[in-house]
């Protein structure tokens, strides 16, 4: 196995960024409170709705509306979420979509087509370094090719296609290769490996776990806050590749305490639940490499043919992400929890394809909870006894520490050399890929340390690298 040294990378939050931030209100979480029509000639328009708010009200009229359903999106613009709905000979369908309080739209294909399409994507192209999702803007599968597709595998995606015909799905080049996201940054340590840490939950026996990506587990079962370390945490459950990239890891100490927050460096931003992501979604993911990012999300229901395997189930965005980021928190600015960072192709500077973990997905299988009394965390090793230095996690610092989130200690979660300590962005060891689920930074960690790439997103949060 070889290693390489990969620079260290500290977070810089530009100065005037916590005023910016807060004109903005890009994180609070009544950013955008739900309105209904104020008139009785609005009762039966569509109605403006917080993001989480659409995504129950799609996941109700999928219910409803049954086979004449075909997914839904959320149109950030107008604040209203779009149903579409193949109306066939019972326009009903139609008239309940509506009084619902969504926006119809008439469709061909229903939900349940496409995923019969998506199927046979899976039985005729599984191809390492292709994918495919189900975008309700376009009432198609996204089919996905990277870089490495070329010659006889092109020509069989290509035709598989063909056969589904253009009314049900298109197809596109992507510039980079298919793969989870491995090394860089802080966070939590395996051998030499290293992850991000996602969300903090409470397992089904009552002691307290995270969740983090599942191909991060292939560096180890115990977890340590600092590089090489003593283990402060151990798998309990991982699933990679197949249903998903998730795994729930137990923290050693009973007593740990696991905050429901993630901190990304200029506020904590409280996590309330898990909720379904909704396409149209704004969305923001919390990594140690990249710091903050902000995106939209664009399909569901995704297949990534991975080198590593095929895994299904997953949220498609455009929130962009580099080695180091997996496993790390995709939250709202209202404070859901959407999804696990898994992987995808690109970087922070070109853009490209990310897939993420659902959230509500992990915790149905791994039977954990989350929200009120055991729940999200932006800081690895929660708690201020966690065996990650005297503010720990969830200490008075919140996961940042004396130097949590800029400084030269910029920890995982962080005390005062939480994380990785002098050599927190990189580590001597760090594997350049062969740790396929590996080499991760932690995500929610401290205060977005290795933060960002000179980009300045729309929350005002400068992020440089």
């Amino acid at each position: 196995m070889s290693h390489k040294r990969i620079p260290k990378r500290k977070a810089a939050i530009a100065a005037g960024s916590v005023v910016a931030l807060g004109a903005a209100a890009i994180l609070l979480p009544n950013a955008n409170a739900s309105q209904d029509g104020s008139s009785d000639d609005a009762a039966a328009a569509p109605k403006t709705l917080k993001a989480g708010d659409a995504s129950d009200l799609a996941s109700q009229l999928s219910g409803l509306l049954g086979e004449a359903f075909g997914g839904s999106y959320y149109d950030g613009d107008s604040q209203q979420l779009v149903v579409n709905v193949v109306p066939g000979d019972n326009n009903n369908v139609i008239v309940q979509a509506k009084a619902a309080g969504a926006k119809v739209r008439e469709v061909e294909n229903s939900w349940s087509e496409l995923q019969d399409g998506a199927s046979t994507l899976k039985s005729e192209a599984t191809i390492a370094g292709t994918s495919w999702s189900i975008d309700p803007r376009t009432n198609k599968l996204l089919v996905t090719a990277d870089s490495t597709v070329t010659g006889a595998k092109w020509d069989r995606l290509e035709s598989t296609v063909q056969e589904l015909g253009s009314g049900m799905a298109t197809i596109k080049k992507s510039s980079g290769t298919f793969k989870p996201f491995v090394s860089g940054g802080d966070a939590i340590f395996a051998g030499g490996s290293r992850c991000s840490l996602g969300f903090n939950v409470t397992a089904g026996d009552g002691s307290p776990a995270f969740l983090t990506a599942g191909h991060c587990t292939l560096g180890g079962n115990e977890w340590s806050d600092t590089q090489g370390g003593q283990p402060i945490a151990t798998v309990d459950q991982s699933t990679f590749p197949g249903d998903g990239d998730f795994a729930l890891v137990k923290y050693d100490d009973p007593a740990t305490e696991a905050p429901s927050e993630v901190n990304t460096g200029d506020q904590t931003v409280p996590i309330t639940e898990a909720a379904e992501a909704t396409v149209g979604q704004e969305v923001f993911r919390m990594g140690s490499t990249t710091g903050l990012a902000d995106g939209q999300v664009l399909g569901l229901d995704a297949t990534v043919n991975y080198p590593e395997g095929t895994v299904t189930g997953l949220i498609q965005t455009n929130v962009c992400a580099e080695p180091g980021d997996s496993g790390g928190s995709l939250f709202t600015q209202d404070g859901l929890a959407i999804g696990l960072t898994s992987g995808g192709s690109g970087d922070c500077t070109v853009g490209g394809e990310t897939f993420f973990q659902p959230v509500t997905t992990a915790l149905e299988a791994v039977g954990a909870t989350l929200g009120a009394g055991g729940a999200a965390g932006g800081g690895a090793g929660a708690g201020d006894e966690a065996g990650a230095g005297q503010e720990a996690g969830a200490g008075e610092e919140a996961g940042a520490g004396q130097e949590a989130g800029a400084g030269e200690e910029a920890g995982a979660g962080a005390g005062e050399e939480a994380g990785a300590g002098e050599e927190a962005g990189a580590g001597e060891e760090v594997g350049a890929g062969e740790q396929a689920g590996g080499d991760e930074a932690g995500a929610g960690a401290g205060a977005g340390q290795d933060a960002g790439q000179g980009v300045e997103d729309n929350s005002g949060l400068t992020e440089s690298r």
